[in-house]
């Protein structure tokens, strides 16, 4: 699924805790089909969260400690990983879980858009590390939105957000206090995307993205506020997903070599 029937084949959600990803991804499953591909070019959604995975090495390590009287395998008593590789272990997670789709279903962007959804700071790698565990299958088929708010704002909605009797709920899971400051306080987006005002590059491969402004927190209780600014911001970034092929056939054409020469392209096409 492509630019020839509208829709994205994978859209990548990054932000800060409590930014406002999952509410965005919930008005999407909730938006008609039809609608959904019209106003967002969001076909049948199919979820690849890393949250997910991470909540199952928690209750592992839950079992192994309480139940059994072992060693924790990956974190420790306070839920802080013993080895920062395990964030790069998450992120290959996501990957090799994209790849299984692909696998068990050569049609599967016929029909299906993968979103994908994380958040890193720059205490265990940020983005910056974070992408360059995503394959490059992966990566030539992504768009990223990349959802804005600040340390402040992103502390104030994960205490909202917490529910004691779903600690494992994807809209209602709550970071502490510590482990926000520690672990997300520092964000690396800003230097991450820097060098281009539409376009990341990770390795080869270049992946368009936009920001998603969330500080005035449009993702709760304002269903029809959100629903025109991700209408916009999805528009900007199809858009940017539609250039960003032909950037890739005038660079492989070009053979470009130098950076200067690679920056012109992009500058012109985008234009």
């Amino acid at each position: 699924m492509d630019k020839n029937n509208g829709t994205f084949n994978i859209l990548i959600l990054n932000g800060r805790p409590a930014s406002g990803k999952s509410e965005i991804i919930d008005l999407l499953m909730n938006t008609p089909p039809d609608v959904r591909r019209r106003k967002y070019h969001i076909a049948n959604m199919d979820i690849i969260d890393d949250f997910s995975m991470l909540w199952v090495w928690f209750e592992e390590d839950h079992i192994l400690s309480e139940r059994l009287g072992r060693p924790r395998m990956h974190a420790d008593a306070n839920g802080y990983f013993k080895h920062n590789y395990l964030w790069h272990l998450l992120i290959e997670r996501i990957s090799l879980e994209y790849k299984k789709r692909q696998r068990e279903e050569p049609a599967y962007h016929e029909q299906t858009t993968t979103v994908i959804e994380f958040a890193r700071g720059s205490e265990h790698g940020g983005y910056t590390e974070a992408f360059q565990h995503l394959s490059d299958d992966l990566l030539r088929r992504a768009s990223v939105v990349y959802v804005h708010v600040s340390f402040e704002e992103s502390l104030r909605k994960n205490r909202r957000r917490f529910n004691p009797h779903r600690p494992g709920s994807i809209l209602e899971h709550a970071v502490s206090d510590e482990k926000m400051r520690r672990v997300y306080r520092d964000d690396d987006w800003a230097t991450f995307s820097t060098g281009d005002p539409h376009f990341l590059t990770v390795r080869s491969t270049h992946v368009p993205y936009v920001v998603f402004e969330n500080e005035d927190d449009v993702t709760t209780g304002k269903p029809d506020v959100l629903a025109d600014r991700l209408e916009t911001v999805l528009g900007k970034l199809w858009e940017l997903h539609c250039v960003r092929d032909e950037i890739d056939v005038t660079l492989s054409s070009l053979d470009l070599g130098v950076e200067t020469e690679h920056d012109t392209a992009i500058r012109t096409l985008v234009k």
